[in-house]
């Protein structure tokens, strides 16, 4: 049994603040049972979080920063025939421009219902099948671009990105080269394109958020996963995305109780159990390992501080 817990921590006071005072006594307890099998560690400016490197290690995909096909995985998860195509995941979003910079909200906000998604998906197809893409519809937001120019395209992933400046990830001798240039002309075109068209017309009457832009991420051909998937909770997410402190607080009592206690139950019970807990840079895996009598004793007296442990994410 393998849990694996994107989101548990964050670089920011009010991060570090909610850990400090934060009880969680079923993850101390089980920490104090495992050993650290294995880290990866970066800085926070990697294209590729910590989630999503830990995913492509455990199917065993290889990849430079920013170029894990987690696209295509998407597109045949939603029914699209792959094949040897090299795809991206073309979400479509609302950049807000700000005085001095322009951020990306979290494309959930948008709210997109079947008909809007498709309704705006069929008004830009033609921006995108004209430069050649093969252009897809997957789910309200999710669509999809495929094109030999993605096969190597780095781009940052969505998580890296949300309420963020989205010219700090769109930097670098990659976001130089033409096939990054030509998204970057789309993005612009779409917003042109969009601008007039009576969906914005109609959200921005009743206020919500207009659709203006898209983001690229996940690019490259589908890898095969060789390994057993681990399973994901992702109830942190969207609190820590939103900076809900109180929020995340509740909703890392409530993962302590839920599947951190039934992992530390299947634990006791002498099953083989994996915990790998991600952050902002790091991403540590932590297994069951064998225990000297007098190490099993002494994790009883002597639990990690989990503060400590996720900070160091």
């Amino acid at each position: 049994m393998h849990l694996l817990i994107p989101f548990a921590s964050a670089l920011s006071d009010a991060a570090s603040h909610v850990l400090r005072d934060l009880a969680l006594p079923n993850l101390s307890a089980l920490l104090a049972r495992l050993t650290l099998a294995q880290r990866d560690d970066a800085d926070v400016y990697t294209l590729s979080p910590p989630l999503e490197r830990a995913l492509a290690a455990a199917a065993g995909w290889r990849g430079a920063d920013g170029c894990l096909p987690f696209a295509a995985q998407a597109a045949a998860r939603d029914g699209l025939k792959v094949e040897d195509l090299a795809w991206g995941l073309v979400t479509p979003s609302h950049w807000h421009v700000g005085r001095d910079h322009v951020t990306l909200a979290d494309p959930a906000a948008l709210n997109l219902t079947e008909s809007e998604s498709r309704a705006a998906f069929e008004a830009v197809r033609e921006l995108f099948e004209s430069e050649g893409f093969r252009f897809a519809w997957g789910a309200p937001s999710r669509w999809y671009a495929a094109h030999e120019s993605l096969v190597d395209l780095p781009c940052a992933s969505l998580d890296r990105v949300i309420g963020r400046n989205v010219e700090l990830w769109m930097r670098g001798s990659a976001a130089r080269s033409t096939p990054a240039k030509l998204v970057r002309r789309l993005q612009s075109e779409l917003q042109l394109l969009l601008y007039p068209h009576a969906l914005n017309d109609e959200r921005e009457q009743r206020g919500a958020l207009t659709l203006n832009s898209f983001w690229l991420s996940g690019c490259g051909r589908a890898q095969p996963d060789e390994g057993t998937p681990p399973r994901i909770d992702e109830t942190l997410r969207a609190p820590l995305l939103a900076e809900d402190w109180a929020g995340w607080a509740e909703a890392w009592r409530a993962l302590d109780a839920g599947p951190i206690a039934e992992l530390l139950a299947a634990s006791r019970a002498g099953e083989q159990v994996a915990l790998t807990l991600c952050g902002d840079r790091s991403a540590h895996r932590f297994e069951t390992a064998p225990q000297s009598l007098w190490q099993k004793l002494g994790s009883r007296f002597k639990a990690p501080e989990v503060h400590a442990v996720l900070e160091a994410l």
